[in-house]
């Protein structure tokens, strides 16, 4: 497609999960509901249409062993634009991936800079390893250096108790996170069990990664504070091979990681029941595959939510959370075509017939 061209998208688009518009064109890559006037050279695709998809949790940038090469953060990106997921909320990563802005045919990123964790207490080459002491501090840094968002370990496995344990006294998170709220910036925290949570609810967490931990006690908690949550059930699916590998060793950790992956669905159905807002997110990056987000979605049906509000957690909700555009007249024409109505059946998501971004049929 030229630079000049126009595309034309028709079918059913999916502005929102009830509205729902016949055509858009889409001209000098933006979106527009009005026929441009003297247009020649269209291009026409038609199928029901969806924003670009949203994975929440990812991680371009990061291998099992810390940071990747250019080169492989590329197949990365292009891994997750060819699955259809246009707008990733890097979760935390140390690589530099500011070159993929400059890249009009990979998907968008909002950086939460680089994991903050204590020393020996997370993957090895993940993240800056300090003292709840400077805590506040790195939180300054790393708000400045991502796009609004922060990550913290929130819990690990503790060698010393054989199990997971909080990683922060609460005086320090409420130092922290007060100065990256006040610094405009967002903060989560990669979290498994139930220790870890009351403390950073009651310190104004904005998001829980994960939240396996979350309990019949914790969740209204979560409701009141408006505590959101990205479940990252595919990566959950790992926990009993992960049991499995540090039994031996950590057999009370094994034992509790097993019991967490054996009430995931309930623990995500409970949350969603009370009101909690659950969004998609899979966890790529490290030792998961990039493209999961269709599986993810699919998850969360299975978990027991609406399949429309499973969509809607990587869709419209998704963007409006993290202050995205879907849509809308004169946004970035950043857009997905299926062959069949996905509110229907969420597997739809799975098989793309057209990926779109800036204005560009990628794949």
């Amino acid at each position: 497609m030229s630079e000049r061209a126009v595309l034309h998208v028709k079918g059913r688009i999916l502005v929102g999960p009830e509205e729902v518009r016949e055509e858009l064109w889409v001209v000098g890559g933006r979106i527009s509901y009005d026929r441009p006037v003297g247009a020649r050279d269209i291009r026409t695709v038609a199928g029901w249409a969806l924003p670009g998809l949203v994975d929440a949790h990812c991680h371009v940038g990061l291998g099992p062993h810390g940071p990747v090469t250019e080169d492989v953060a590329e197949k990365q990106a292009l891994a997750d634009r060819e699955a259809g997921t246009l707008l990733v909320r890097d979760a935390g990563s140390p690589s530099d991936t500011r070159w993929i802005d400059d890249r009009e045919d990979l998907p968008k990123i909002i950086r939460a800079g680089r994991h903050i964790a204590r020393p020996r207490r997370y993957i090895r080459g993940y993240a800056h390893e300090i003292e709840p002491a400077d805590l506040a501090a790195y939180v300054a840094q790393e708000a400045r250096r991502g796009d609004g968002w922060v990550k913290l370990v929130g819990d690990w496995i503790d060698r010393e108790v054989g199990d997971l344990a909080p990683l922060w006294p609460r005086d320090a998170l409420e130092s922290a996170i007060a100065e990256a709220h006040r610094l405009g910036a967002r903060v989560t925290a990669h979290c498994f069990s139930a220790d870890s949570l009351p403390d950073l609810v009651g310190a104004g967490i904005d998001c829980v990664e994960h939240a396996t931990g979350l309990t019949e006690e914790l969740i209204p908690l979560f409701a009141e504070h408006g505590v959101a949550i990205v479940p990252t059930l595919v990566n959950i699916a790992t926990f009993p091979q992960l049991a499995a590998g540090g039994e031996s060793k950590f057999p009370q950790w094994s034992a509790h990681i097993r019991r967490l992956h054996e009430r995931r669905y309930d623990t995500v159905r409970s949350a969603y029941d009370a009101g909690i807002p659950v969004y998609v997110g899979t966890d790529a990056g490290g030792t998961l595959p990039h493209g999961l987000v269709a599986a993810e979605v699919a998850e969360l049906v299975t978990a027991g939510i609406p399949p429309v509000e499973a969509l809607a957690a990587t869709t419209w909700k998704a963007r409006a959370w993290l202050g995205r555009p879907g849509l809308e007249e004169g946004a970035a024409a950043d857009l997905v075509v299926y062959a069949s109505d996905p509110r229907a059946d969420v597997r739809v998501l799975a098989d793309p017939q057209r990926v779109v971004l800036n204005g560009r049929v990628a794949a």
